[in-house]
């Protein structure tokens, strides 16, 4: 197999189709997926090829949890603009690279990581990725996509990243994409593993920068972290937002 509709276009029992995540998401069942693995190396390393083959390669790899995926990954995060795919798939919100949203997708899925013994790599490339938060678009994912244990090993990186965000906002920087919604939900993802924290790395963002937008993302936070951290910014975010951001706030706290 070696081109893209053998390895990206036909199922598991030799059927077409249109939708890849027939192919992506039937290895999780089948280990069949594995003898498309070398073909998946070959696609996504080939610069002959079209560069959506060559994300999606790269895309389903990574999904796989194979080591090929995670160090390409790393790879596009070392130099995001120079990657083969850079740009050519672009959110429509900003008109911005969306391709580091999708890999983070894929990067969080720690299923078959697990299986096969990769899953130190895939948190170095979820670190990877973390470390262009205040660079680079992940379409408001980066507060919902990992787990625990990965949100754990990565709190280091992201007190790093909300701080460079941090700086760089003060200085008056511009940014083609929402930069402090991108790292309030940042540190809303870090709110299912300290909620003090979490606050704290909100409010570093929001005293130099918010938006409507910006504060009802942040009401997450609420949601999430326990103890009087979460009243406290609970009540914060009641004074600062509209009657929207009120509402929920007030939903969020309220008993079950």
């Amino acid at each position: 197999m070696s081109d893209y509709r053998a390895l990206l276009g036909t199922d598991f029992d030799g059927r077409p189709t249109d939708d890849i995540d027939d192919v992506i998401y039937d290895a999780f069942e089948s280990p069949r997926h594995l003898a498309r693995v070398p073909g998946l190396v070959a696609l996504m390393n080939d610069p002959g090829a079209p560069e959506i083959d060559r994300f999606l390669a790269c895309v389903v790899l990574t999904t796989w949890g194979e080591v090929a995926g995670y160090e390409a990954v790393i790879r596009a995060a070392a130099d995001p603009k120079n990657s083969p795919w850079y740009d050519f798939s672009i959110d429509r919100k900003f008109s911005v690279d969306s391709t580091f949203a999708q890999l983070a997708h894929a990067v969080a899925e720690p299923d078959l990581a697990r299986e096969k013994g990769t899953g130190a790599l895939r948190v170095d490339a979820a670190r990877a990725l973390v470390r262009l938060a205040d660079s680079e678009y992940f379409e408001d994912r980066l507060g919902e996509l990992f787990d625990r244990a990965t949100l754990q090993a990565l709190r280091g990186d992201i007190e790093d990243v909300i701080a460079r965000g941090v700086r760089s906002l003060a200085a008056g920087d511009r940014y083609r994409f929402d930069l402090p919604t991108q790292l309030v939900d940042l540190a809303a993802g870090v709110s299912t593993v300290d909620g003090r924290l979490a606050v704290d790395l909100a409010m570093s963002v929001l005293n130099v920068s918010s938006s409507p937008r910006s504060l009802t993302h942040a009401v997450s936070i609420v949601y999430r972290a326990e103890g009087p951290e979460a009243v406290r910014f609970g009540e914060f975010l009641t004074t600062v937002g509209d009657e929207g951001v009120g509402r929920e706030v007030r939903e969020a706290l309220s008993p079950c």
